[in-house]
Formats: C-alpha cells, sequence, structure tokens
C-alpha cells in the first residue's frame, strides 16, 4: 500500500508547469542565425534608394492609370490572334523540348553526382556537382545570348538556353533524391551479387521515379515563364513577339500577347499541378 501511494503521489507543481524557453538564447545556433538575417535585411532597406514616397505619390498613379490605359481595346484581329497562337506554340514547344532534354542530361549527370550506397568511394561526385553548379548559376537569358552567336536567331538558341540551365537544377535535385533513397532495397540486391546498373533499374529508380516527375514537371512550369522572356533576345515565341510590339509602343498588340502568356501559363499550372498529384498518390 506505501508504494501505491507513492506511485499515486502528484507531481510537484514546477514538473506540470513549465515555463516557455526564452526567445533568444545565446548559446543558440538557430537564434544567432535569425538575428544574422535580419541585420541582412535591415542593412539591405537601409542601403538600397528606395523612394517608397515617390512610388505611392498621385502622379506615380495617374501615369501608371494613364499608362494601362494604353493596353485596352487589346487587338482581336484574325491575322494578329493566329500570330500570336503560333508564338504561343513555339513557346510551349521550347519548353517541353527543354525540359524532355534536362530531364534526360540531368539524371545522366545525377549518377555520377551522388553517392549511390554508403561506403561508395563517389570519386566523380565533386567535378560532377561543380558542372551542375556552374550550368544552373547562369541564369537563361545569358545563355541564349551565347548562344544566339552559334545558333542564329529562333526557338533553337532558346530550347538549348533553357536545356543547359535547366540540367543543372534537374541533375542537382535528382542527385539528393537519389542519395536519400531508403538503401534497404538496394543493398538486398548487392548482396546477391547484383551490379549498380541493375540495382539503381530495379531498386532504386522506382522508389524516387514519383519524386523525379514532380522536380520535371515543376520545372516544366518554371520554363514555360522563361520561354516567354527568352524572346526578348530573339529566341522566338511569344518573348520575341512582346519585345517587337513593345518597342513600337504597340500597347493594344502588347495587351493580346500578355493575355496569351497568361492563359498559357495558366494551363499548363493546371496540368501540371494535376499530374504531380496523381504521381505522389
Amino acid at each position: 500500500m506505501g508504494a501505491r501511494r507513492t506511485m499515486n503521489k502528484p507531481r510537484a507543481s514546477n514538473d506540470i508547469f513549465k515555463l516557455p524557453p526564452p526567445l533568444f538564447d545565446a548559446r543558440c545556433k538557430a537564434c544567432w542565425f535569425v538575428v544574422g538575417l535580419l541585420v541582412l535585411v535591415v542593412a539591405s532597406f537601409w542601403s538600397l534608394d528606395l523612394q517608397w514616397g515617390q512610388f505611392f505619390s498621385l502622379e506615380a498613379a495617374q501615369s501608371m492609370g494613364r499608362f494601362l490605359a494604353e493596353f485596352f481595346p487589346p487587338d482581336t484581329s484574325p491575322a494578329f490572334l493566329s500570330k500570336v497562337a503560333l508564338g504561343a506554340w513555339e513557346t510551349l514547344a521550347m519548353s517541353a523540348l527543354g525540359t524532355v532534354l534536362a530531364a534526360v542530361a540531368g539524371l545522366a549527370l545525377a549518377l555520377p553526382a551522388s553517392r549511390l550506397f554508403e561506403g561508395d568511394s563517389a570519386w566523380s561526385r565533386a567535378p560532377t556537382r561543380l558542372v551542375l553548379n556552374a550550368l544552373r548559376s547562369i541564369p537563361e537569358l545569358v545563355w541564349a545570348a551565347l548562344l544566339l552567336i552559334s545558333a542564329g536567331l529562333g526557338p533553337f538558341a532558346g530550347t538549348l538556353a533553357l536545356a543547359l540551365h535547366t540540367t543543372g537544377v534537374l541533375g542537382r535535385l535528382f542527385a539528393e533524391a537519389i542519395e536519400n533513397t531508403p538503401p534497404g532495397p538496394a543493398a538486398a540486391l548487392r548482396v546477391q551479387g547484383v551490379g549498380n546498373f541493375r540495382v539503381f533499374v530495379y531498386a532504386t529508380l522506382p522508389q524516387v521515379l514519383p519524386q523525379l516527375m514532380s522536380y520535371t514537371l515543376y520545372r516544366w512550369e518554371n520554363n514555360i515563364r522563361a520561354a516567354a522572356v527568352l524572346g526578348v533576345v530573339g529566341a522566338g515565341g511569344l518573348g520575341q513577339l512582346l519585345a517587337f510590339h513593345m518597342g513600337l509602343f504597340q500597347m493594344n498588340k502588347t495587351a493580346t500577347i500578355l493575355a496569351a502568356m497568361l492563359l498559357m501559363v495558366a494551363v499548363v499550372d493546371a496540368a501540371s499541378h494535376t499530374s504531380r498529384r496523381l504521381l505522389t498518390r
């Protein structure tokens, strides 16, 4: 009975009611990291010449209103609409082909850029990741400007620019996904003497395939927007039409092109979102 009373003895009040931890602790690394970010944000606002008063002034609002009024009514003539539809198809084809090429090249580079199993020497991991970093550190516009010299004006340069930049992005994402795969099925095959390639095909790839497809579809969404912008430097598609008509201050035609961009991006976003949801079920 004495032991039972001891077991049922209520806990001390300080064990039940604990004070919340302090917001800042000098020994907390995350706290110092947050402080550093806040200092960086404050320094950014202080160093930039942000003229908020002029931005929100009545004169700025009137100027923006006059500018937006020039977009109406959009040009809906059949001849121009057919030209916009052709540019939209060109932009869509550029983004799709560039993404497919990037997915294939990214997967090919992700294998040497990842450590496939514990104890793997992975001697090619560091140099391959350096190549991936170099590919994705150069923006698509810069790639397009460089490739225009050799590929000439048109969608070919834009497609290659998208493929090169996206290869760096997808290659790094694919490599991280492969390294984070549960090692059990692959280890079971290696114990049976199965080679690395067959282990990847039959054990690793089936586990990471939905994730790889999700990454690829998401990058396709981004490449739709990038392809529309690449035409500004002469890489074809809606962007080239946009740069041409904006340069001539034909705002009614510009409004039609912008509406086509918004519609195309919305449709692709919806289709990609639905596909990713089906893959991750």
